[in-house]
């Protein structure tokens, strides 16, 4: 399934959180953070002003970003993987 962001919202898949604490310890499920940082997969066209253009965005299609722990929206694609929609209001940082 390919998903099409609107707006000025990007499809973002998060980095995988660790299985083990700093100590070696193996983490369950419940205990682990989930990571605020993911990959852009796809970019919506921009947000949409007042006077009907439409503003670039400042992220593209392949840029590590890191963003709030509470952001976006997070769906299961049909292949069990999850994925993030959000803002990009959201996005803390691009990294290099």
């Amino acid at each position: 399934m390919k998903i099409k962001p609107l707006g000025d919202r990007l499809v973002i898949k998060r980095e995988i959180a660790g299985e083990k604490s700093r100590g070696g310890i193996l983490l369950p499920d419940s205990a682990k953070q989930k990571p605020q940082k993911g990959k852009v997969e796809a970019v919506g066209p921009g947000r949409l002003l007042d006077d009907g253009t439409r503003k670039a965005l400042q992220v593209k299609v392949g840029d590590t970003i890191l963003f709030t722990n509470w952001a976006g929206d997070e769906f299961k694609e049909s292949h069990g993987e999850n994925i993030l929609l959000l803002r990009e209001e959201d996005v803390l940082a691009v990294l290099g």
